[in-house]
């Protein structure tokens, strides 16, 4: 007989993002498990047409409300009375801010739940409430070491009952090709080394890296002058960039992409000879993808990103605000000769950690299958 799990949700489908990626490939993974069945809540998104994650054995329920307090109690009574009749196996937790919530209603009932935790959400001290959630779950799931470690300190979780689930990328979607032409004069290309990051653009969490990116470019330009830095992102905080870009003497050499819809990413990321993000991740899917793609990558040396990197044997871990450090790795990337830099060993090596057959297999093993 299938294993019953619920699943609790923000929302999937309303916005994107890593955890969405993230979330869609859990459920992807389940449809494809004969012995596994599912109900999703989400509290925020509406029925969708053409949900390619609905199925017989991956059942949907959509709570959003136009009220979001509505929203909540519809969620909290549909999960409470699918509990209390179905009696599921185990219930997980998708975000630390359902995570009162889901301990209030499972642990009377006795069924055991797990937190989904991702990165920055729990690496500081939470509210008692969502505290006490996590220190009461049954298992909790990270994405990374990095983010483990900073949870389990700030909230007193015993690092026992930690399990990791990586993030995965497909890589069959993600492969090397040659730069497209007509991207290439697009974004006025031709010719040049190209520097690239995808990040949000958003003022409220300005740590990506590209400010520290546009700061180091000036020492790059005097060994590679024919350099552009590819930002592909959009948000608020993209004014702010371009008058950085604009003071240091610089704009000509940044090209703002705004929004890219995520099928065209792939050939995005062959445009350019590094990817550049010096940021501070819960883990950082998006090296995953440019190293998929053949294209070499650096990060910053105090997150999430020491999985995927894989404590620098696949790229280049530097301080993440430090411009000097991220001038001398681009510097490095661009000229090509580290092994690093090796395309289809980049994408062998990333691909066998943690491309989608690993992320199966350990889904699994989680799973007890």
């Amino acid at each position: 007989m299938p294993q019953n799990h619920v699943f609790v949700f923000l929302e999937i489908f309303s916005c994107e993002g890593g955890i969405q990626s993230y979330v869609k490939d859990i459920l992807r993974t389940y449809s494809q498990i004969d012995t596994l069945s599912a109900d999703i809540f989400l509290l925020r998104d509406r029925a969708s047409v053409g949900n390619p994650f609905a199925s017989e054995r991956s059942r949907f329920h959509y709570c959003k409300d136009r009220s979001p307090r509505l929203g909540r109690v519809k969620l909290a009574i549909a999960l409470f009375t699918h509990l209390l009749k179905h009696r599921p196996d185990r219930v997980f937790c998708g975000h630390i801010l359902l995570a009162p919530l889901i301990q209030t209603l499972c642990k009377p009932l006795g069924i055991p739940y797990t937190v989904l935790t991702y990165g920055k959400e729990v690496w500081e001290p939470l509210p008692s409430g969502k505290q006490r959630a996590l220190q009461n779950a049954d298992r909790v799931w990270a994405i990374s070491r990095y983010s483990c470690d900073r949870a389990c300190a700030a909230n007193g979780i015993e690092p026992n009952k930690v399990d990791f689930l990586f993030c995965a990328v497909d890589g069959s979607v993600f492969q090397p090709q040659a730069k497209d032409s007509e991207l290439l004069r697009k974004y006025q290309l031709d010719n040049c080394k190209v520097l690239m990051t995808v990040a949000r653009l958003w003022s409220g969490d300005p740590y990506k890296g590209v400010d520290v990116t546009i700061r180091a470019l000036p020492q790059i330009l005097r060994v590679f002058p024919d350099v552009k830095y590819l930002v592909i992102g959009r948000g608020d905080d993209q004014p702010r960039l371009a008058k950085l870009a604009e003071d240091l003497g610089v704009s000509d050499r940044v090209v703002f992409a705004g929004f890219v819809a995520a099928e065209e990413l792939p050939k995005h990321y062959c445009l350019a000879d590094a990817y550049v993000m010096p940021s501070q991740e819960g883990f950082g899917i998006v090296y995953l993808e440019a190293m998929a793609c053949g294209v070499p990558v650096l990060s910053g040396d105090a997150d999430g990103s020491a999985d995927p990197l894989q404590d620098g044997r696949l790229g280049w871990r530097v301080p993440h605000r430090d411009p000097d450090e991220v001038a001398i790795a681009c510097i490095e990337m661009l000229k090509g000769e580290d092994q690093r830099c090796a395309a289809e060993w980049l994408r062998q090596e990333s691909l066998a950690a943690f491309g989608k057959p690993a992320f199966v297999q350990r889904l699994k093993e989680l799973t007890g299958l």
